[in-house]
């Protein structure tokens, strides 16, 4: 039965669960939200799990295609190692610094990044990086604006944001 089209060339699977995880994910959730374990909730749940995600379908992207996994994963835990850093070093600026010794200052970040979903990341990671604001990407897709707390030297600065997200992810995006 899983392997029978319907007129549009996907699947009975794909038309009536196009997003599978989504489906578990929405039905945990209502029974969490009932806070009371019931057939009803759980068939209303069921319904509600099966109908958002036919219904917003339409909007979702395809997958972006990911070249290596691992590196994926290793730029998480960097991402997760830099805000926890960034944390530290924002909370030692605003403690012991006076507002006038800050080189706060805007600077743009050519981007070598052509694929969106990359380039969201990349603005995503640096906008979760306390110090730091993605702010307004150009309309050829070719640079980033960001706005940096404390940046001595603007070059020096995108540098570091080409050198340790942007390498990173041209190795994982194609």
């Amino acid at each position: 039965m899983a392997d029978r089209s319907d007129n549009d060339g996907r699947s009975f699977m794909q038309r009536w669960l196009p997003h599978p995880l989504l489906t578990v994910v929405l039905i945990a959730l209502w029974m969490l939200l009932l806070n009371n374990f019931s057939a009803g909730g759980l068939l209303m749940g069921s319904l509600l799990g099966v109908v958002i995600p036919i219904i917003t379908s339409n909007f979702w992207p395809e997958r972006p295609p990911v070249k290596a996994y691992g590196k994926a994963f290793s730029y998480m835990a960097l991402v997760a190692w830099d805000v926890v850093v960034a944390n530290l070093q924002v909370a030692r600026l605003i403690l012991f610094r006076r507002a006038d010794e800050l080189h706060v200052r805007w600077v743009t970040v050519p981007l070598e990044l052509r694929s969106p979903e990359a380039i969201t990341v990349l603005a995503g990671t640096i906008t979760m990086t306390p110090g730091t604001v993605s702010c307004d990407l150009s309309a050829d897709g070719r640079s980033l604006l960001v706005h940096c707390l404390d940046a001595p030297d603007a070059e020096e600065a995108v540098r570091q944001m080409k050198e340790r997200y942007e390498a990173r992810l041209m190795e994982i995006f194609p």
